[in-house]
């Protein structure tokens, strides 16, 4: 399967480099003008994390067994889903170099060579595909995250829509990303004498890094968006500026995107 896994790869690779290329000559909502950039990317994220999730969730609904045996326990066309994903990841690791310097996108470029490196090993040996679909899970969590994002920029927060998306978000990050994660943790530890002891580091490496990522975004959501935007009293002579709420200590809150995504 690896000719045609790193055929698929390559393919995706192609697809999403256009993809970035075609938004590109699209018009982008005025209110993201000074964004372009970021907009494009976040909607090409969008996209692969709603091919992959659905896929990742309707695979394992009908084929239950890559999740009995992460190993070995895979049709055939699971494969090609990972290898998709891993030219995603590649052709956005590309576009974060060319648009950012490696000290604006270190953590996502550390990230994204660490989910490839997993995945790709997949692709190349034929083995782990159940549980790299399991993986692609969190691509279900992440359509929300990206939603987020691109409400932001284009300053639609807050409002009843951004609302709905940090609850769904956080919602499917405890179902569809620490879950997940939990249980790759367990399942690798628990597998660790069976699996060789640099596939036992890298992917416990990247499950720790991935994690968390996954727990400060979901804490900084949870405060930013939850905690820190309940309406308070007015205050007799303390106008606000047009779009600027405060918490109930005074403070200005500002909904800064914390990391451009997580793109597991």
């Amino acid at each position: 399967m690896a000719p045609s896994g790193l055929l698929v790869t390559g393919a995706s690779f192609a697809a999403f480099r256009g993809l970035h290329w075609g938004l590109q000559l699209l018009p982008t909502p005025g209110s993201a003008a000074q964004n372009r950039w970021k907009w494009r990317n976040i909607c090409v994220s969008l996209v692969h994390s709603l091919l992959t999730g659905a896929g990742a969730l309707l695979g394992l609904s009908l084929y239950p067994q890559m999740a009995a045996d992460p190993i070995h326990g895979h049709p055939p066309w699971a494969l090609l889903l990972v290898a998709f994903s891993v030219g995603y990841f590649l052709a956005d690791g590309t576009d974060l170099l060319w648009n950012q310097t490696l000290g604006q996108a270190w953590d996502l470029v550390c990230h994204h060579a660490l989910v490839v490196s997993c995945l790709s090993t997949a692709v190349l040996s034929g083995h782990y595909v159940g549980f790299s679909v399991v993986s692609l899970l969190l691509e279900l969590n992440s359509i929300f995250l990206h939603l987020r994002q691109l409400l932001l920029l284009s300053r639609q927060a807050p409002s009843l829509a951004f609302s709905v998306t940090s609850w769904a978000a956080l919602a499917t990050l405890v179902l569809f990303r620490l879950v997940p994660l939990g249980w790759m943790s367990l399942w690798l530890f628990q597998q660790c004498h069976q699996i060789p002891l640099a596939l036992v580091i890298l992917g416990g490496t990247g499950l720790a890094f991935v994690g968390v990522m996954s727990i400060s975004l979901g804490v900084h959501i949870l405060v930013s968006d939850v905690l820190r935007s309940r309406p308070c009293p007015p205050i007799l002579g303390n106008k606000e500026a047009r779009g600027t709420r405060t918490d109930c200590d005074g403070e200005a809150i500002t909904r800064d995107d914390f990391t451009l995504s997580l793109k597991d």
